[in-house]
Formats: C-alpha cells, sequence, structure tokens
C-alpha cells in the first residue's frame, strides 16, 4: 500500500505528516493539521479504490495494447501517398480488436 496515494485519494493532503522510513508497510511518526489521522481502515479502503480504479481503466488499457505511432505513421503512408491499402487495414484490425477486448 502506498501511503502517499491514498492520503490524496482521501482528500488530506493538506495536513503535513511523517513516515516511518523501514521496510513497508510504513507507520506514521507524526501528523499534523486540521484533518484527523486516517485509520488503517481507511487507508486499506483508499488502497483497494485507488486499485480497483487502475484494475478498470480501460483507457490505460487501450494504450498498452493499441499499434505504435510508429506503425500508425508507416500505415497511414503506404495507404495515402503509396496507395496500398493492406497496412491500413490490418492496424485497423488490431484496433478495433483492442477496443473490443477493452470496452468502455
Amino acid at each position: 500500500m502506498d501511503i502517499n496515494h491514498c492520503i490524496d485519494h482521501l482528500g488530506l493532503n493538506r495536513n503535513t505528516y511523517r513516515l516511518t522510513q523501514s521496510n513497508p508497510p510504513h507507520e506514521f511518526i507524526s501528523w499534523d493539521g486540521p484533518d484527523p489521522q486516517p485509520t488503517s481502515e481507511e487507508l486499506e479502503a483508499a488502497w483497494v479504490a485507488i486499485q480497483d480504479a487502475y484494475d478498470n481503466d480501460h483507457a490505460r488499457k487501450r494504450r498498452e495494447e493499441y499499434p505504435s505511432i510508429d506503425e500508425l505513421v508507416v500505415a497511414l503512408w503506404e495507404g495515402v501517398v503509396e496507395e496500398r491499402m493492406a497496412a491500413v487495414t490490418k492496424l485497423e484490425i488490431k484496433r478495433q480488436a483492442v477496443k473490443a477486448n477493452h470496452p468502455k
């Protein structure tokens, strides 16, 4: 669990705090600010929410699988300049497969 991300997720980043520098799991050394220090349960719930958002981010998953910019440029060049549409068609098939695998 990343306590700093959890603090941000909980909207408690206007407080100042220090964490132990030992191996995780870290603990609070100090907590100063207008908000109460979050409990371990609140931090765990925030971490679960952060992980769920990451796991369900279809845009991130699509970006990882979409054709690269280089592939796109080559396909467009071949399609527009060289009038060979096979590369464009192949690229579009790949794009549609990624979209089908990771729907919105």
